[in-house]
């Protein structure tokens, strides 16, 4: 590696309006895409192209430091800053590159210190490269062919695949006539609401920290929102009882496995108490899994309670969000309900995605692929969690998120300012609440697998450095 020479970069930076440091950086990958900096080039000392370009050496370091996020740049200590190599994908892999590379621009990770973190990213690990193998199948040869109107008949193979991949986990016993397929989970909670409610006005009842998605689809429905209280072990059946009591109460939301976004869980007895309270009230129990936990901790509700309880997941947290593929495994006598407002609604998943799903579902490449998902977005979650780890936090190995509850000194809206101005989203915890309720100082950081990690963890260490110095005009 030589030193580079000084004047293969400009003299004057790019008059394109915005923070300087920000032009140095593109200044510089624009010389690295046009090849007038290999890989392996030696960038100049930063007071040098600082004394070059006219500028103070810190406006220089923060460009190299946020091109050393971004892989794009080495810093090597004694030795200097450096053009990275260049990952060569196989020829088999270049699909996917293309793939991470729209993650990439999608979450903010192109340039600067942008990093979403406000909902979940998967990595791409293999799975974009089998849905475009078996779409260019399916489009050769649609099974369904391509002239009819979705059936319930043409979309058993999907069903059926459906009971395969749902296999292990405790829900009882199924088959396919039991399962509903959806335009992805929350055309799921629409329809079943839609499906379910009855009178002038019903009420549903959600956790007081819930996902934002049940309490809109009951707004929708003109239904009445009820928050119920939780501890450490999710619903208070007291609390549900007296919520039931009082109001038109019909439905409960809950996230037992992994609860959004908190991540406790609600272990067997917790659920057997509240199942209780739902027979006794005569509500209808939705369990929302679509964090997919393959090896259950207590059995899911379907089985405590199989007359009144629905299990309801997708593909979007395991495999990917873009096919809004969703899945609802309801009992024997009133699942006929939510399949007629499927078809009453948009007359069913189009045929091209059922024969998708079918083929998807049952590939023998799926399963180390969904392991891999695991594994990469695992490295992610445990990364954030050792950062962050003196801090009081909510975490599950299966979760593609962290619940922080901020320390004395941070209210949540502020946190979120702060850390968007780091080029950090994140998602307090008023999202979560009813809007009439106090909502704690906490706040939701996902995991974006869909930057490399040395960027995602930057972002950590910059929301980390925030919480450590927290701004003294917030007070306790």
């Amino acid at each position: 590696m030589g030193t580079i020479q000084m004047d293969l970069l400009p003299d004057t930076l790019p008059d394109t309006g915005g923070p300087k440091y920000k032009r140095v950086a593109e200044t510089i990958r624009k010389a690295i895409a046009d090849d007038t900096l290999g890989p392996g080039c030696k960038l100049p000392p930063v007071r040098d192209l600082a004394y070059q370009l006219g500028i103070t050496p810190g406006t220089v370091a923060r460009a190299y430091t946020v091109l050393t996020d971004e892989g794009i740049l080495i810093a090597e200590v004694g030795r200097g800053t450096f053009v990275a190599q260049p990952d060569t994908p196989d020829r088999d892999d270049v699909g996917d590159q293309i793939e991470i590379d729209v993650i990439a621009h999608e979450t903010g990770s192109g340039t600067g210190h942008d990093v979403n973190l406000y909902s979940p990213h998967l990595p791409v690990a293999g799975q974009t490269r089998l849905i475009r193998s078996l779409l260019a199948d399916i489009a050769a040869k649609p099974p369904s062919g391509l002239m009819h109107y979705p059936s319930q008949r043409g979309a058993t193979p999907a069903r059926e695949a459906v009971v395969k991949w749902l296999s292990g986990i405790p829900l009882g016993s199924l088959n396919e006539s039991q399962v509903v397929l959806t335009n992805g989970g929350q055309h799921a909670v629409t329809l079943f609401l839609q499906a379910m409610l009855r009178g002038r006005r019903p009420a549903v009842l959600v956790e007081e920290l819930a996902y934002p998605g049940f309490r809109r689809a009951a707004e929708l429905m003109r239904a009445e929102v009820i928050p119920v209280a939780m501890d450490e072990h999710g619903i208070l059946p007291d609390a549900m009882e007296a919520a039931a009591r009082n109001h038109d109460t019909q439905v409960l939301f809950t996230t037992p496995d992994i609860h959004n976004p908190t991540a406790l869980f609600t272990p067997l007895e917790r659920r057997q108490a509240i199942a209780e309270v739902a027979r006794r009230h005569d509500l209808q129990i939705f369990e929302d899994a679509c964090y997919l936990v393959r090896d259950g901790q207590a059995p899911s509700y379907r089985m405590i309670a199989p007359e009144r309880s629905w299990y309801v997941t997708s593909l979007s947290k395991s495999i990917t969000p873009s096919l809004r593929l969703g899945f609802v495994i309801g009992p024997q006598d009133r699942v006929a309900g939510l399949r007629r407002a499927v078809e009453h609604s948009c007359f069913g998943v189009a045929t091209m995605l059922t024969d998708l799903t079918a083929a998807l579902l049952t590939h023998p490449d799926l399963p180390l692929i969904e392991q891999e998902v695991r594994r990469i977005s695992n490295v992610y979650l445990q990364s954030a969690v050792n950062i962050l780890g003196m801090y009081q936090l909510g975490w599950h190995a299966d979760a593609p998120f962290v619940w922080l509850e901020l320390p004395t000194g941070w209210r949540a809206s502020a946190f979120c300012q702060a850390a968007e101005s780091q080029g950090i989203r994140i998602r307090p915890a008023e999202d979560y609440t009813n809007r009439n309720l106090r909502s704690p100082h906490a706040v939701r950081m996902a995991v974006n697998a869909g930057v490399p990690l040395n960027r995602f963890e930057a972002a950590i260490r910059r929301l980390r450095a925030l919480l450590d110095n927290p701004p003294e005009e917030i007070g306790v």
